[in-house]
């Protein structure tokens, strides 16, 4: 069996409302500075929770012509900036043809904010500007991404619900280890919209307070907006082009629990085998991770399920694996949420901390593992998980190490 390629992560790029680029978000993640506050994007009047993590003060014109940004929705706009800064953080551009550098990313409502200003214009009786739906398909943003970067090698799009671009940094690293692509930039881009919003209300899974997963209390999660990536590469040829190595993605797993289309596995054991299957494929043993990067989306299923299957996964070691969320910090974004929460734990890991789960409320007897603690606590860990439990039993998770 021949061995699988180590895939080194070589770019890191971000754009959301926790932060813009990479130092302001590492910024926000080390001082735990939560971006989740009013939402003044569209009218959240006749909703119960008004509150999200909105990325507020953006303006297209600041990094698109005006010829540009009518031809791009917000959700493509985020995904081609934090591209952007994630090819021009590894230099891989000018390394490699642009044949042999693809995309792989992960969406969720795409333009939908864009085709509801063209409905709301259609139902007032004018002519809704057809560009407006440019954006509605989810593959528009990955081929925005192309012709703004010149990349030919591939174009894939993942529609996973909430662990859609988490499954496309382990497609990605699985388009380098056989060979296909020698670079790719893989990630999510998702933004906020009235459909999205009124969708997640109408489950009663949204907090009207800003989101405390895994406390005492809470009520469910609290929407976001943004985008990551991360540029993966064959780390032989990284090193031979004298990359800087930000990490790697050591192995990744995908199921579907078929259990339902909202609740996860009670039990916690499908959510435990996808845990083991990426350690599996990474080579890693339990003893060898540091903590995990939750999906504690803060919901009281979501996060007592995730517990379980912690404590599948650990056995007696589960206290002793933080289990942090950082979605409090960057709000719940949906088809880039895999990619945010990969990013903030790779930074994470080389700034050797774990990060802290933001507004904790009290313990909640069913969530009884290590969540927080004040501050970013300092970690010698060289490996983390990052998981990403979706809704329709898509789920996903990654094994990350420095």
């Amino acid at each position: 069996m021949m061995e699988r390629k180590r895939i080194a992560i070589t770019g890191l790029g971000i754009f959301s409302a926790a932060g813009k680029d990479v130092p302001s978000f590492t910024d926000a993640l080390l001082k735990g500075r939560s971006a989740i506050g009013p939402i003044d994007l569209f009218d959240v009047g006749p909703f119960a929770a008004g509150i999200g993590a909105q990325v507020h003060g953006f303006d297209p014109l600041d990094h698109f012509t005006a010829k540009q940004a009518k031809k791009l929705s917000r959700a493509d706009q985020f995904g081609v900036i934090a591209a952007g800064e994630a090819l021009d953080n590894s230099g891989v551009c000018g390394c490699y043809s642009p044949y042999d550098i693809g995309i792989s990313m992960g969406a969720g409502a795409a333009g939908m904010l864009q085709a509801e200003e063209w409905l709301k214009e259609t139902l007032a009786g004018k002519k809704g500007k057809p560009s407006l739906l440019r954006g509605l398909l989810p593959d528009r943003t990955s081929m925005a991404i192309a012709v703004a970067y010149n990349l030919g090698g591939y174009l894939g799009s993942i529609t996973t619900a909430c662990s859609s671009s988490a499954t496309a940094i382990g497609w990605g690293a699985d388009l380098i280890a056989t060979g296909r692509l020698k670079a790719a930039v893989c990630g999510g881009s998702d933004c906020l919209s009235i459909l999205t919003f009124a969708g997640f209300n109408s489950l009663r899974v949204v907090d009207a307070e800003p989101c405390a997963p895994f406390s005492l209390g809470r009520q469910g999660i609290s929407l976001g907006e943004g985008a990551a990536f991360l540029v993966l590469e064959d780390e032989e040829s990284a090193i031979r082009r004298g990359a800087r190595v930000y990490g790697h993605v050591l192995g990744y797993a995908v199921a579907g629990e078929a259990y339902h289309m909202t609740a996860p596995e009670p039990s916690g054991a499908d959510a435990a085998r996808v845990m083991t299957a990426a350690m599996n494929q990474a080579g890693v043993s339990v003893d060898e991770v540091g903590w995990v990067n939750a999906h504690g989306t803060g919901t009281p299923l979501n996060d007592v399920v995730e517990t379980k299957a912690m404590k599948l996964v650990f056995g007696n070691r589960a206290m002793g694996v933080p289990l942090v969320s950082t979605k409090a910090l960057t709000g719940h974004c949906l088809g880039a949420a895999g990619a945010i929460e990969a990013l903030a734990t790779v930074i994470a890991l080389n700034e050797g901390v774990i990060p802290q789960t933001l507004n904790f409320r009290g313990a909640d007897p069913d969530c009884d593992l290590d969540y927080r603690h004040p501050g970013a606590k300092q970690s010698a860990a060289k490996v983390a998980l990052s998981n990403s439990f979706a809704f329709g039993g898509n789920i996903t998770s990654l094994v990350l190490g420095i």
